[in-house]
């Protein structure tokens, strides 16, 4: 029994030095958000079937978004390193461009669960209201931190 659970703690070591070595010492953002996409293709193909809605179309749509989503995270998590490595060179300090990467992953997080909320409650699950409220403070939290404007006007929304 003793050698089973060596082996598992010896694989579970090496997945989260992996994870590590890959994604970073916020490597478990990562794979809560890759968790949240599964759930919530999940959660979208069974309330589709509740209501006889499934489409194969529908749900290779829903999967070729997640795929879109991780791309403009790996996007924004590359121009923020390289801003900050172009920064280094000039001489201007672009430090803060690192949390480029971690707003659009947390603004896709939040997107997520909140997905995953509503196709809860198609298929008939009761919240509470403090989850669906914390919720879009902590949406509007992320989105006034990391405002955009060009011009006075919003052309990314």
């Amino acid at each position: 029994m003793t050698k089973v659970f060596d082996k598992i703690n010896i694989t579970g070591g090496i997945i989260v030095a992996f994870l590590s070595s890959v994604f970073g010492p916020a490597w478990f953002l990562f794979m809560g958000f890759l968790i949240m996409n599964i759930v919530d293709w999940l959660s979208g193909w069974y309330c589709a079937y509740m209501r006889n809605e499934e489409s194969s179309k529908i749900g290779a749509r829903g999967i070729v978004k997640k795929v879109a989503y991780w791309i403009v995270i790996g996007i924004s998590f590359y121009m923020g390193f390289s801003f900050e490595k172009m920064g280094d060179i000039l001489g201007i300090k672009l430090q803060f461009m690192n949390f480029l990467g971690y707003f659009v992953l947390s603004s896709y997080i939040v997107n997520e669960i909140r997905s995953i909320l509503e196709n809860s409650v198609k298929i008939g699950i009761v919240l509470p209201e403090f989850l669906i409220k914390g919720l879009e403070i902590c949406s509007d939290i992320i989105e006034n931190s990391a405002d955009i404007s060009v011009g006075g006007k919003d052309e990314y929304k």
